[in-house]
């Protein structure tokens, strides 16, 4: 980190890290406990959960290493962008966890909230990106 920086880039990546472990951890549980338990259909809805937890495990990271690169003047789009893939997983993949394990279609209102999120992250993270311009020393 430089010299100046937050405890945010530190902060995304241990939440990266712990969103990672999880993921993996639903990925074993999914693949070993639940291929029996499941329909396929629920059980791909299990695996799409995994897939996009892990995905957004990389978004933390990707936004703490840009945090620290660029976010010199201002980490508030750094810490947007974080709280969206963080709420982001929370309802895109919590949802679907719990649809696949439960089987309440209810819950599949709540998955495009979490969509949104992400892309509202990923879109915030460009654009946090793009007006820092220049890279901290």
């Amino acid at each position: 980190m430089t010299k100046n920086s937050s405890s945010l880039p530190r902060s995304l990546f241990v939440l990266s890290s712990i969103s990672a472990a999880i993921g993996v951890a639903a990925g074993a549980f999914g693949a070993h406990g639940l291929r029996d338990q499941l329909t396929p259909e629920m059980l791909d809805v299990y695996e799409t959960a995994v897939r996009y937890q892990i995905y957004h495990a990389f978004a933390f990271v990707a936004t703490g290493w840009a945090a620290d690169k660029w976010g010199s003047s201002n980490k508030s789009g750094f810490q947007i962008a974080g709280w969206c893939f963080g709420l982001g997983t929370l309802l895109f993949s919590g949802s679907l966890y719990i649809l696949a394990l439960t089987s309440q279609r209810w819950l599949g209102a709540i998955t495009p909230i979490g969509g949104v999120l992400f892309l509202v992250g990923w879109i915030t993270l460009a654009w946090t990106v793009w007006k820092q311009r220049k890279p901290t020393t």
